[in-house]
Parts: structure tokens; sequence; C-alpha cells
């Protein structure tokens, strides 16, 4: 259903919540004035999108300036309500600003949890929507806009469309991954999956090598979930040493006592906090290569199969509130590409060669496969994903550019969720759908829509 309202008997802004602000993504990196407002209801969305050009924002999750609009961010933060579900179908309705730990915190003790989830809990679902978020099982799940029945999306002249795959299908279809310039997304029908329990079974593998790790992937493709960490700083023929964790569903049956007295668990243990900014002095290829050899012989030495709380497996990270303060006040970029998988041995040993030839370092990078997926704009192909941060400095931005030229020439492109810094011609090289997602936003009367990203890659 399709419902207009006239904006132009809307006259008051005082009704919007509006303030100038520095705001980034959690990389820290780049750090844009803004205007923000934060509608509260759909009258002062409708006064925000009246007053210029601008973007979306959720939580503020996505890496760089994807979700930041000098003119006009629009926080959605306040349109944060369920608005339905079926306990029979698992068909969940909620508002854009609700974020993923609120599903977990009220679904998961019934039983029901995400088919598809990303490495963040702290996530809107109007930011899910944007990138079209994968996860540690896209091999067997896709991603998360296969789970999508519909989306509500209000345009610059305050029409809200309902779009689908069987009505308005083009809007749909561009919106899943299209980092929100196809308009504002207000609500978002989308399907959970059943659990019995919200532990995960377990287990992790040791490889000797990059072409080791893959063949362990392929070897694993049946399984769920399956990604690995990879230590950069090896060279020879240790090149992309890793740590492979696979990981099911647990059942009932694979529970201990304690456990099944209360399986489907979801308060998690107080988090730890990054008080400060780490000094750049603590951040060095030294220290990088010592955790980086701690991390993968402890891995080594551990116990492998084991009975893991949900939290501990999908969300590692979440459990260090502020982590993005250990690269300092200049922040981190992130590098994430995927590779076609006819290319992907070749261009992964291209590029980790690369960074374990250079002075630049990461503590984490993440290698997962992804399988085939047909879509407009969203990220995902079939083959190999590599995300990796590094420290914001000269040498790593000449670095990933690098990176850059290696992932194009083996047919890769790059997850514009995580990005803050690819040039506009190489973003151009990498994607041959850009001219028709451009076709798409000029002849759908979107071009209202920007963010500090689509200024800087011409989007």
């Amino acid at each position: 259903m399709d419902i207009l309202l006239n904006i132009n008997s809307i006259t008051d802004l005082s009704l919007i919540n509006k303030k100038l602000v520095k705001l980034s993504g959690w990389g820290l990196f780049p750090k844009i004035e803004v205007t923000q407002k934060i509608p509260a209801s759909l009258e002062e969305l409708r006064n925000a999108i009246s007053s210029g050009s601008g973007i979306a924002r959720g939580n503020g999750r996505s890496y760089g300036d994807s979700a930041i609009s000098m003119k006009n961010t629009i926080e959605m933060k306040k349109f944060n309500r369920f608005l339905d579900f079926d306990e029979k179908s698992g068909f969940l309705l909620v508002q854009s600003g609700v974020l993923l730990s609120d599903i977990i915190k009220i679904f998961l003790p019934k039983g029901w949890f995400l088919f598809v989830t990303p490495g963040t809990k702290f996530i809107t679902v109007g930011g899910m929507v944007a990138s079209d978020v994968h996860g540690k099982n896209h091999i067997k799940n896709g991603s998360f806009g296969n789970y999508v029945e519909f989306i509500d999306i209000m345009n610059s002249n305050g029409l809200i469309t309902r779009c689908s795959r069987e009505k308005n299908s083009e809007l749909f279809n561009w919106t899943l991954g299209g980092m929100g310039l196809t308009g504002i997304i207000l609500n978002v029908g989308f399907r959970l999956r059943k659990v019995k329990t919200s532990w995960i079974c377990q287990d992790t593998f040791i490889s000797k090598n990059i072409e080791n790790t893959i063949e362990i992937f392929e070897e694993k493709i049946k399984t769920t979930y399956c990604v690995a960490w990879i230590d950069c700083h090896v060279k020879g023929n240790k090149l992309g040493r890793s740590l492979i964790t696979i990981g099911e569903h647990a059942e009932l049956d694979d529970l201990n006592i304690d456990q099944r007295a209360n399986p489907l668990k979801t308060k998690i243990n107080k988090n730890f906090s990054i008080p400060f900014y780490f000094p750049a002095i603590v951040l060095n290829n030294l220290t990088a290569r010592i955790f980086n050899y701690i991390y993968y012989l402890k891995g080594c030495i551990t116990k492998k199969k084991k009975i893991v709380f949900w939290d501990n497996f999908f969300y590692p990270l979440d459990r260090i509130n502020n982590w993005n303060k250990i690269y300092g006040k200049r922040g981190f970029a992130q590098f994430q590409c995927v590779l076609p998988l006819k290319n992907a041995n070749k261009g992964l040993r291209e590029i980790i060669e690369k960074i374990s030839n250079s002075k630049s370092f990461s503590f984490l990078a993440v290698l997962k496969r992804f399988g085939n997926q047909e879509s407009f704009f969203s990220f995902p192909m079939e083959g190999y994903t590599l995300a990796m941060d590094f420290p914001l400095n000269k040498r790593n931005l000449l670095l990933m550019d690098a990176l850059d030229e290696i992932t194009i020439k083996y047919g890769g492109r790059f997850y514009l969720a995580k990005d803050s810094r690819v040039k506009k011609e190489n973003f151009i090289k990498s994607d041959k759908r850009i001219d028709k997602y451009k076709y798409f936003r000029k002849e759908g009367y979107n071009l209202a829509f920007s963010s500090s990203q689509s200024s800087r890659l011409d989007l």
C-alpha cells in the first residue's frame, strides 16, 4: 500500500531535534561535521527529508562514511518499535531503528534466532538491509536479504512504498545492499529461524598455509558456520596459516546438565570496556607479530571441540566495549574484498604476500567462503571474502591502495559497509553494476539521498 502525505503543509522545522556534531563510522575515520536530525515521528521525518538531501543513520556501525551526510544526517534510533510477530512462521515486523541485540534479547529465549547475522549485534535492522549483511554461513544460507519479505521505504517526497520480490521489486532489490541511497528504510518484515538452544557446537582446525586453508573450507562446505582467522605476518611455506572455526546450532543432547537447565540462556557476562584511546606506540609491527603468534599457538594447543555460548561464537568483539579505541584517535580503516572462486587461491596468496612483505600490520584478518549470489547490488559473490583492519596512517593507506589493485586484477569487489577510503576509479573498475544502480536512482527520483561515501565514489 502506498501512502502519500502533503509535506508542504508542514512548516515547523522546530519539530525536529537538530544539532551540529562531528560524526564518524566505527573506524573513526573520516570525522565529518554534519547537521544531524533526530526525528521521532513520521511527521518529523518528512520535515527532515524535505529540508535537503541526506542519508539515514542507524547505530553508526558501518566502518566508514556510508551513513554520514554533511548537509542532512538523519538518525533513525527513535524508530525502534516491534510491530508484529507470528509465532508459527517466525515472521517479525520491526521499525528500522531496532537493534539486533534487542531482537536476540526478546526472541532467543522463545527459541528464535537470525538466519543470518553479521559480526556485531549492535547494528540496526535498517543497516542490515542497507548493507545486506552476511555472516559465517553464506554458503548455506546466503545474505540477510534472503529472509526479508518486504520493506517500507519513504522517498524524498514523503511517499511510503511497500516493496517486496513481488511488488515494486526493482526498489526492493536495489535497496538490499543499496547503502540507504534508495530512500529511508522505515519498516522491515523478515523471518527468524527456530533453534532449540542458544549454544553452538564448535570445532577448530589448523591450516599450515593459505592453500591448506582453502582445502579445509571446501571440505567443510556443508557445515552451517565456517570462518578462518589468518596470520598475515608469516612468509614462505607458512604464508596464510590459519585457524578455521566451524559451528552448528547445538541440540539438547549436545548440552551438559548445567546447560540443559537453561538451554535458551541469553544473559551475557559483563563486558570489558576500553576507557581511552591507545597511544600509537602500542600498535606496531612487533606487537602485531607477537599477538598473531600467541593467538595461533593458543589455537593449536587448546581443546578443539567444545560447546560455546551464542555471544562468544557470533559476536566476540562485542564483548569489548569501544574496541575501536585500540587503534588510537586516528582510527582505522578496513580492507574487505571478495574474490571470485576461480581466482581466489591466486588472489588471496598475492594479497597476503603483499601484507607480509610490508611494514604494515593487522591484528585481525578474517576469511569466509561465499556461496553463489546473484543480486542487484549486494556485496557477496561466489568465492572468498577477506577482511582486515589497519591503523590509519599514510603507509597503510598506500598498502590498501595496492590491495585494491590486486582485488581488481582478480575480478573482485569491495564491501561498501566497511569502506572509508576506496578511490572512485578503483570502485568503478571493480563493479559492473554501478551504472545500472545510478540509472535506477536517477529514474526513481532518489538522488536526494546521498552520503559522504556516495559523493566520494560518484554513486
